[in-house]
């Protein structure tokens, strides 16, 4: 009796052994790693799905608008970036910060995106930001960005700029990079109005306040 447990316990750990090295195999497949040397333009979005983590995505991006031909390109360092991922100066000379998101394609981007490349465009004396995604963003996030003047580039337009970099037309690259982020205008056309409208609040918190104060 002691035996037969003996090897049943001998099988499972052999079993269980094998499970885990070949889902261990089945994932080195599944995964994409940037060599050191290696031709930016073989890199399509399917690879850059399968990158190991969000820093892979960020070094293409550096690299990318390195061969884009932008000055002034920088990878942050990762620690301590403030919100950005890269750096980068434009056409017209202006300094653009880019905060870079690899999420999965069903898992969109949200407000925090928005909240941190804005925050950080003063520290790295820049006059625009820019989001650049592997999935889409939030309705929230997209409210944010409108408002803000943060350029948002969604899945789609990565695509696009990655098909426009491989038929060597930089100009169309660089045109979508550059193009000008949608805006909310109310908010900034109402900023000078004396008379401010209500924004959205909290309604509870609102009648506590007035229970407790006696109002």
């Amino acid at each position: 009796m002691i035996y037969a447990f003996i090897a049943l316990i001998v099988i499972l750990f052999c079993g269980g052994s094998l499970l885990f090295f070949s889902m261990l195999q089945k994932r080195k497949k599944s995964t994409f790693s940037l060599e050191e040397n290696y031709d930016l333009k073989s890199i399509s979005i399917a690879d850059i799905d399968k990158m190991l983590d969000g820093s892979e995505f960020e070094m293409y991006l550096y690299r990318l608008f390195m061969e884009l031909g932008y000055s002034g390109v920088y990878k942050t360092v990762g620690s301590r970036d403030f919100g950005a991922d890269v750096v980068f100066t434009d056409r017209e000379g202006i300094r653009n910060v880019v905060q870079a998101k690899r999420y999965s394609e069903g898992n969109p981007v949200g407000i925090s995106a928005v909240q941190e490349v804005f925050s950080c465009m003063r520290y790295y004396q820049a006059k625009k930001a820019i989001v650049i995604a592997t999935a889409k963003f939030t309705e929230p996030c997209e409210t944010l960005a409108g408002i803000n003047h943060v350029k948002l580039l969604d899945r789609a337009d990565l695509i696009n700029i990655i098909e426009a970099f491989k038929k060597d037309n930089v100009r169309a690259a660089q045109d979508l990079i550059e193009s000008e982020p949608r805006m909310i205008m109310e908010s900034w056309s109402e900023a000078g109005n004396p008379v401010l409208r209500e924004v959205r609040k909290d309604y509870k918190a609102e009648k506590y306040v007035k229970k407790v104060m006696g109002k």
